[in-house]
């Protein structure tokens, strides 16, 4: 997941606790990510839990705790 942030923020590293927004990023780099979870990790999340969910832990814990892991 972290990976996929930085890729789509084209950072080299990024902390889990690092906010979506403060490191740049705006709702088109949001779409690809949430692209991205659904393409490579086999995720769906609700652009809106993106939002309030602006850091690799807050994401995570949202998607370990909504059952958010679809079949792939």
């Amino acid at each position: 997941m972290r990976a996929i942030w930085c890729r789509e923020l084209q950072l080299d590293d990024i902390s889990v606790d690092d906010n979506f927004f403060a490191l740049g990023g705006q709702s088109v780099i949001m779409a690809r990510i949430q692209g991205a979870f659904l393409e490579e990790l086999g995720v769906e999340v609700p652009m809106d839990q993106l939002f309030l969910n602006p850091t690799v832990a807050s994401i995570s814990e949202y998607i370990e705790f909504s059952g958010a892991v679809s079949q792939k």
